[in-house]
């Protein structure tokens, strides 16, 4: 199952939900991830936490990520735990790995260097 979310802010991020054979969605980020596309995002990744027994994030095709992102995965890692299901973030770029580390969401939620990785983890 292939869900697109569509453009929470039109040519800043696109959201694209994929379900795996094995019930895991991956969900794929596109642009940049800040406050204007965070509230989109929130409403995916919560969705997503509520319904599949894991998530993966790829932020591969992300070059920005804002505080209003580290809240976001932030309250869906929460939401995941909650529920016993897992989180898991997967291919961030330099920029995106150096905030993530920064804040000390890598340390919170698992990081993979892909989604493959990320999946088979």
């Amino acid at each position: 199952m292939t869900e697109i979310e569509g453009a929470a802010v039109p040519g800043r991020l696109l959201i694209t939900r994929t379900t795996t054979g094995d019930g895991v969605d991956v969900v794929v980020l596109v642009g940049e991830v800040d406050l204007d596309g965070s509230g989109h995002l929130r409403e995916v990744l919560l969705a997503s936490v509520e319904s599949a027994p894991g998530t993966v994030v790829d932020f591969g095709e992300v070059g920005f990520l804002d505080s209003s992102g580290i809240n976001v995965l932030i309250s869906a890692h929460r939401a995941a735990e909650s529920r016993g299901v897992w989180l898991r973030l997967a291919a961030p770029r330099d920029a995106v790995e150096r905030v993530l580390r920064l804040v000390g969401v890598d340390a919170l939620i698992p990081c993979y260097p892909s989604v493959a990785e990320a999946l088979a983890a």
